[in-house]
């Protein structure tokens, strides 16, 4: 009798694929792969995260035009064995109901929010991937004394890595990519 193939284990030396994101029913929500590694999330996410992911994530839907969408805990296929799965994005396709990622061309701001758990992968690992893939702005907010400060990133094109672009308390005013103007005070404060 043959064992079941064990699912945790990657299916080759060099590890797993971002297509095996696809195929691995049993994988716990917000899975990622990092240089073909799986990453899962181990702590419970905190409700500062969580009340900070939503508020910018409707701030942003309410501020995007209609030619870009903004999605909330999608991947994106970096490369063959990196398949990351930002807080948000904003991308330039129209909504598909059965997308399970993005490509970096289609992809114009990520938005990372760090916890204790993500920090590393977040302030460096991420950072330069997704610099490195192309993505052309990359917001990383982190927390201070309670409230939310914004580090946002532009990318340097010809060098493929991200220049600082400002950081932001109390309020984002932006105009790439597009016109955006958030209170962080009332975010955290779970109010828009």
């Amino acid at each position: 009798m043959t064992a079941p193939p064990d699912r945790t284990r990657p299916p080759r030396p060099e590890g797993r694929l971002a297509e095996d994101l696809d195929r691995l029913p049993e994988a716990p929500r917000h899975t990622e792969l990092i240089d073909g590694a799986l990453v899962v999330r181990k702590s419970p996410q905190r409700s500062w995260h969580g009340r900070l992911v939503t508020g910018l994530t409707v701030a942003l839907m309410d501020q995007a035009p209609a030619t870009m969408e903004v999605e909330r805990e999608m991947t994106i296929r970096l490369d063959a064995r990196n398949r990351p799965e930002p807080d948000l994005l904003v991308t330039t396709l129209p909504y598909d109901p059965d997308r399970t990622c993005y490509a970096p061309a289609d992809v114009l701001l990520v938005v990372e929010v760090v916890s204790p758990e993500s920090a590393h992968r977040d302030r460096t690992v991420k950072f330069r991937k997704y610099a490195e893939a192309g993505i052309p702005h990359y917001w990383r907010v982190e927390e201070e004394a309670g409230s939310p400060v914004v580090h946002v990133y532009e990318l340097d094109g010809p060098a493929r890595a991200y220049a600082p672009a400002g950081i932001f308390r109390r309020t984002v005013q932006r105009s790439v990519p597009f016109e955006i103007g958030i209170d962080l005070d009332r975010l955290a404060a779970g109010r828009r």
